[in-house]
């Protein structure tokens, strides 16, 4: 299933299961069929998402129906314990996955992520305090920071 949630942080577009989401997108396909957020389990994301934006909810309760390779799940289970508010490099992330030299593969991980603001990638900077990259851009990540209290 699929639906396209508005927020103010702009249109996210989403895939679920019955087992829970599987992708949150920040580009939205050109499909006509596409549900706007009827669906229960759509209107759920939405008021958790919509929470978070309006710094009310710290942490997202959704359940996760994820595709990934082994070490991408356990790069972003990972992720999700970086509390909110706080930021990691990849390095530091490496070295507490005990990966000697690993940024590079946590980076490509974290580029992996179904689910951004869900699992925390944003969270993630470079090493000398640089935001770095982000799927949704550099804007949305410190606007997400933001909301968390970092700037």
């Amino acid at each position: 299933m699929e639906a396209v949630l508005k927020t103010k942080m702009g249109k996210f577009y989403i895939q679920f299961s019955t087992k829970g989401l599987s992708l949150l997108s920040f580009t939205i396909p050109r499909k006509s069929f596409v549900d706007e957020g009827h669906n229960p389990f759509a209107r759920k994301v939405l008021k958790e998402l919509e929470s978070y934006f309006n710094g009310e909810l710290e942490e997202f309760s959704i359940d996760l129906d994820l595709n990934g390779t082994p070490f991408q799940k356990k790069v972003w289970k990972r992720l999700e314990k970086i509390p909110y508010g706080k930021t990691k490099s990849y390095g530091d992330i490496a070295h507490e996955l005990k990966l000697n030299k690993g940024a590079r593969a946590i980076g490509g991980a974290n580029n992996k992520n179904p689910v951004p603001i869900i699992i925390p990638c944003h969270r993630v900077i470079q090493a000398d305090g640089k935001l770095g990259g982000y799927a949704g851009g550099v804007v949305l990540k410190k606007k997400l920071l933001k909301v968390e209290g970092l700037n």
